[in-house]
């Protein structure tokens, strides 16, 4: 009875199996793709600012804009995540990684603030080799998050930001070393090591990243 009602139906009554009722939201990528561009952007400022630190005022608003448009970015993708019925990742997936990627944008303003705060005049070397190494792993994170669906690379760029890491924690152990192995005034102490913190625990939040778009490309892969 029903089959007989259904071929006798009009035709606007009948479904249409080639429509499809919804389709996943590939904003997300493009988001992701933004927010990994502007770390790229606030690592190459923090190494400048750590390069010429007599700039640094100018420097840090500069980089203080790319965070705020960060933000900008990261409230975008909640509120797609709330409207979009079908999401191409896992919902705490999306969640988890704009946020990693947002946190990596605020610690390096947090650097650039504190080069500003304490008053820093004169370069230092471990500040600019820790600087670089973020912006090394910077441009790794834009790689990965353009091949998010691409376990194979994905384990490459994995394997890239790990060996950043390692290094970073090496140019870290050593400068912060440095600096109780010199006569150095103490308040110099302070400061540096306030501002090697925050570099190291930058490099670790892109190492972070980048174990989330590892699970993420094993679980769509």
């Amino acid at each position: 009875m029903v089959m007989r009602w259904f071929l006798s139906a009009p035709r606007f009554l009948q479904p249409t199996p080639s429509v499809k009722l919804f389709s996943k939201d590939e904003t997300f990528f493009d988001h992701f793709r933004q927010l990994a561009e502007y770390i790229g952007q606030s690592a190459r400022l923090l190494k400048t600012l750590l390069e010429t630190p007599a700039d640094a005022a100018r420097i840090a608003a500069d980089i203080k804009k790319v965070e705020t448009d960060g933000d900008a970015i990261v409230h975008l993708i909640n509120q797609r995540i709330d409207t979009s019925f079908v999401t191409p990742l896992d919902r705490e997936d999306i969640h988890l990684l704009a946020k990693r990627l947002d946190n990596v944008i605020d610690i390096i303003n947090g650097a650039a603030r504190r080069v500003v705060m304490f008053r820093v005049t004169i370069a230092r070397t471990g500040g600019v080799q820790l600087a670089e190494v973020i912006v090394k792993a910077s441009a790794e994170i834009l790689e990965a998050v353009s091949d998010v669906t691409k376990p194979k690379r994905m384990a490459e760029h994995s394997r890239k930001i790990k060996l950043l890491e390692e290094e970073g924690d090496a140019l870290y152990a050593e400068y912060v070393g440095a600096l109780f192995e010199h006569d150095e005034p103490a308040i110099e102490v302070l400061k540096w090591k306030e501002i090697y913190d925050a570099l190291e625990h930058a490099i670790d939040e892109c190492d972070d990243v980048s174990n989330v778009l590892a699970s993420i490309a094993l679980k769509n892969s």
